[in-house]
């Protein structure tokens, strides 16, 4: 009886040992399953779009390309010189070798704390007439004519901003048509004129190249010989 007993007692012992040898796994797969998403997270596919098989003069959305971008577009609104809305909706294209270039300044831009921000990009050459009727000063504004490199999606109006989106002091606000807002004035507090030369000399280190009187406005010199355009972009709701 004693030795029944005893033999009744190891298969208990035996069988709840091989059931929880068995429960071992199934307490493992969550933790598994944690440390596999951990290692190996499930990354959304990026919305960004590539230049691959585009032809350096296509023009294109910059916001497509790359999101370290901020953007101001004034001529969108009325807060700009000629104090009228000449864009039915904010949307800065360039031609594809503009955006480039543009994407690799920015890059340098960010390693030191600071991003580019847009006034103004392409510019089709029927706003540029609407900018002459209100303003028919070449000083100011291009001959639509002749047309503005805006026009030709090789120029860009920009500043900088520090990562929290804070403007850089450049000295004037956007489109100041005024001594203050020349390059080669050096009457301006240090922290403006050093401002203005990491604009200038990194832009100028990516194909750019400024004009004399307006230290927010930057040529692609690639960009000199294109065409002047006049496409309209689409304004999404």
């Amino acid at each position: 009886m004693k030795y029944s007993i005893y033999i009744l007692v190891l298969l208990v012992s035996v069988i709840g040992c091989r059931e929880k040898q068995q429960e071992v796994p199934k307490q493992l797969v969550p933790d598994q399953q944690v440390l596999r998403e951990i290692e190996e997270p499930n990354v959304q596919k990026s919305k960004l779009r590539s230049f691959e098989g585009l032809a350096d003069t296509t023009f294109v959305r910059l916001a497509d390309f790359s999101e370290d971008f901020v953007y101001d577009l004034r001529y969108a609104t009325e807060n700009n010189f000629l104090k009228a809305k000449v864009y039915d909706c904010a949307e800065c294209y360039t031609r594809v070798k503009t955006a480039k270039a543009l994407i690799k300044a920015n890059q340098d831009f960010i390693t030191q704390g600071v991003r580019i921000k847009f006034f103004d990009c392409y510019r089709p050459n029927s706003v540029q007439y609407k900018m002459w009727e209100i303003v028919p000063n070449p000083q100011y504004v291009a001959n639509p004519v002749k047309g503005s490199i805006h026009n030709k999606g090789g120029a860009v109006d920009i500043t900088l901003v520090d990562m929290e989106g804070n403007e850089l002091d450049m000295g004037t606000d956007f489109d100041f048509f005024g001594k203050r807002a020349y390059h080669d004035n050096l009457d301006l507090p240090e922290e403006v004129l050093a401002n203005r030369k990491l604009l200038k000399e990194t832009m100028e280190a990516h194909g750019f190249w400024s004009i004399r009187t307006e230290w927010w406005h930057y040529n692609l010199s690639a960009g000199s010989n294109d065409k002047v355009a006049n496409f309209k972009w689409d304004c999404k709701d």
